[in-house]
């Protein structure tokens, strides 16, 4: 059988990439030949993967709870990625590449905020409240990979409790600024106003980490390249309601469908039962007490004032 002249190109394409890295375009055929056919299992790695449930009780929405947590720390990895695309961008940035990587950042954000119903109603009260304990005290507070997408977005400045953002220059080092990053204080025992073992254990593996990637990013966080755009694409009107919306995807809808899940699971009358790990989620979960804003710049005055207030309005009547 005579092989057709796009068969040949390609033969010659393929010679000529392994000739420049000196290989020998034979062997990697002859490799070929014997290797056997991709299936869908192992690329994916799918019997790997469903042995990651590994529940600490019998009790069975546990794996629910698990799973779950899994699948956001995936769209988060997912979100990094194209973050990473939009900083690590080689030659000029434009505003049709910097607007396409938001609107995927923004879908994940979408699908993870109107998934979390699986948490919120997906699991029966009684059995979360007999297996969260034995879950001490491991939390999603601890999520290194939502704090790295916090870093990734903005000043870090923008990133301090707000109680203490007025104290800081732009020459005050990233060590300091860490020290009064706001969820330390949602990390904080209600009865003594301690760290918590939560918080100690985040910090003692990530904290370094963190610091050296708020430094990576000082300069090339998605507000950095924003500011760096020309004039005209920072006007691109479309670039400019996508960070919108990633702002409010990330510091609004996100939390408060966590809050709503704290109320349905941890809230009893006349007294609140503590979070999994012993976090304030009373207080550091709601926006409109910390008033985190990735981008002031693209907001109102009126609408950073009443930031978070329409999310609690909608929580409330849904």
């Amino acid at each position: 059988m005579e092989l057709d002249q796009e068969t040949l190109k390609l033969l010659e394409q393929l010679k000529s990439k392994y000739t420049k890295s000196g290989q020998d375009l034979k062997a990697y055929l002859e490799g070929l030949l014997h290797s056997n056919y991709l299936d869908y299992w192992n690329y994916i790695e799918v019997d790997t993967l469903l042995t990651l449930q590994k529940p600490r009780t019998p009790i069975k929405d546990e794996v629910i709870f698990i799973i779950y947590h899994q699948i956001t720390e995936l769209y988060f990895r997912l979100t990094l990625h194209e973050m990473e695309q939009i900083s690590e961008k080689k030659g000029n940035i434009d505003a049709a590449f910097f607007t396409q990587r938001l609107k995927r950042i923004n879908a994940y954000f979408r699908n993870l905020t109107h998934s979390f119903e699986i948490m919120v109603d997906g699991m029966d009260h009684k059995q979360f409240l007999q297996y969260r304990m034995s879950l001490l005290p491991a939390s999603g507070f601890q999520s290194a990979q939502y704090r790295m997408i916090e870093m990734c977005a903005t000043d870090f400045v923008n990133l301090i409790d707000k109680d203490h953002r007025d104290k800081f220059t732009e020459t005050t080092s990233v060590e300091e600024l860490f020290e009064y990053i706001y969820w330390k204080a949602g990390a904080t025992e209600l009865a003594t106003g301690k760290k918590t073992l939560t918080l100690t254990q985040f910090e003692n593996k990530y904290s370094d980490q963190l610091i050296d990637l708020a430094k990576k990013y000082a300069s090339k966080n998605l507000w950095a390249v924003y500011s760096s755009l020309s004039d005209v694409d920072r006007q691109h009107a479309d670039l400019k309601e996508q960070l919108r919306q990633f702002d409010v995807n990330v510091n609004v809808n996100w939390p408060l469908q966590h809050y709503k899940s704290a109320v349905r699971y941890l809230h009893r009358n006349p007294e609140d039962i503590a979070a999994t790990g012993g976090t304030n989620w009373q207080k550091y979960l709601p926006p409109r007490f910390q008033k985190r804003i990735f981008y002031p710049e693209l907001w109102t005055d009126l609408e950073i004032e009443e930031w978070g207030k329409q999310g609690i309005i909608d929580l409330l009547t849904h």
